[in-house]
């Protein structure tokens, strides 16, 4: 499966962007979705993900309340949408996609595929 992340930009503190995972290749619907972030110097960290069926959602704590992801109708997009964005939210963000896993995982080592990333900036 092909991963395409795009909607990411430059925003103020405080504002809200929606990102998208577009999938080609084989049925989203079957793979677990996560989504990662990485920042100028750190690590790449989970964000948030969602499973496969009647889905079940996870986030990280720096973005509970804040992020929402979920499935589009097409069943070949899922959704990241970020609220009250905080400057510490810039990063790189990723999506993935993993096959044969039961969870959610929050290890990047887990997912099979990746998407080329989306840059998102939060200014103060």
């Amino acid at each position: 499966v092909q991963l395409q992340a795009s909607g990411g930009g430059l925003v103020q503190a405080g504002g809200s962007l929606r990102l998208s995972c577009a999938a080609s290749g084989r049925t989203f619907s079957t793979y677990v979705v996560g989504w990662f972030r990485q920042a100028p110097g750190k690590e790449r960290e989970f964000v948030a993900g969602i499973s496969r069926g009647a889905p079940s959602t996870y986030y990280a704590d720096s973005v509970k309340g804040r992020f929402t992801v979920s499935r589009g109708k097409d069943k070949n997009t899922v959704y990241l949408q970020m609220n009250s964005l905080k400057p510490e939210d810039t990063a790189v963000y990723y999506c993935a996609a993993a096959a044969y896993v039961l969870d959610v995982p929050r290890d990047v080592g887990r997912y099979d595929y990746w998407g080329q990333g989306t840059l998102v900036t939060v200014s103060s």
